[in-house]
């Protein structure tokens, strides 16, 4: 055999039957998930924001490597914008790589969102560095293999209340725009488990400092004792800004019945307010679950996202 560059299609199939060896079928359209680390979105501040980005590629559509000098990927993919969840403070941002490749295999582009922690920045900081990501995403869709009309903004835990947040800013005139020009809508939102509401004491039911001034919701309103300022308990909580005109995409929403750190009472506040001003949701309670686990990236669970983000492209 000739030693040249050969294409794919040129080069010669090695066919020689061997005894006792099975030859696997393949069609060159299964799923492999590229990883890409620390890439940064922004520095709003000075303080430098990364994504990691999970990209999905097969053989008839390959991933094309940045650092081999490619530009742009040869697929345009549904992307599954992910914000972690970490009480407003510091992020584990790899702590769902491992659960939200599994999504990308099934062919999602999907990001995980490194917001200003509350000692940097207070609410709503956090949404807009969420809805800087989703504009990065879409300014840089060519590179990253990203569908710029088939977007979802997720998040569990203070990420589920971000990206509530996330969809009902409306900052794209601003000066927190660090993409003057792109849009940071989105077709839908997951929230699991989202620390949507601080409005109940028992809202976060192992929170003894619940709403003062040292506890994480205090934290992200700057310091400030809620239970002296209701109007910022108010103001930090989702379902206390929405009403029949709010502009917000269809909302999927799982919570755990046993929940010990977010009250699954919050979410089920939320659903009725979302319901009763005509905004379009689903809810499933995850029973005996906790405050995340596997149970929330079951086989199951995947459908129920992967359907949901489905139909909401449809629109």
């Amino acid at each position: 055999m000739e030693v040249k560059q050969w294409s794919y299609e040129e080069f010669p199939e090695f066919n020689e039957p061997l005894e006792g060896v099975e030859v696997i079928e393949t069609t060159g359209d299964e799923q492999a998930v590229h990883y890409m680390h620390d890439v940064e979105y922004g520095k709003p501040g000075g303080v430098p924001l990364h994504l990691q980005i999970l990209i999905p590629a097969t053989r008839n559509k390959p991933f094309a490597p940045f650092w081999a000098g490619a530009q742009d990927q040869p697929f345009r993919l549904p992307c599954f914008v992910f914000v972690q969840g970490s009480g407003w403070f510091p992020q584990y941002v790899y702590g769902n790589v491992a659960q939200l490749a599994r999504l990308a295999a099934r062919g999602y582009v999907c990001a995980i969102v490194e917001y200003r922690h509350s000692g940097i920045a207070s609410f709503p900081a956090q949404a807009r560095d969420a809805r800087n990501a989703v504009r990065f995403l879409r300014a840089n869709a060519a590179k990253f293999g990203v569908d710029p009309a088939r977007v979802i903004l997720a998040g569990d835990s203070s990420g589920g209340h971000t990206a509530m947040w996330g969809g009902l800013l409306q900052d794209d005139d601003t000066s927190e725009n660090l993409f003057p020009g792109v849009s940071a809508e989105v077709a839908g939102i997951v929230n699991y488990y989202g620390s949507t509401s601080v409005m109940a004491p028992d809202s976060n039911p192992q929170t003894v400092n619940h709403c003062l001034p040292d506890s994480p919701e205090g934290r992200v309103m700057g310091g400030q004792n809620l239970l002296e300022h209701p109007e910022l308990a108010r103001a930090l909580s989702v379902e206390c800004n929405i009403d029949e005109g709010t502009p917000l995409p269809p909302v999927l929403m799982f919570h755990g019945t046993k929940d010990r750190v977010v009250n699954c009472a919050g979410s089920a506040v939320l659903y009725k307010r979302l319901k009763e001003t005509g905004h379009p949701v689903t809810f499933y309670l995850v029973r005996g679950a906790d405050h995340g686990g596997a149970e929330f990236w079951t086989e199951k669970m995947l459908d129920i996202v992967d359907g949901f983000c489905k139909k909401c492209f449809e629109k």
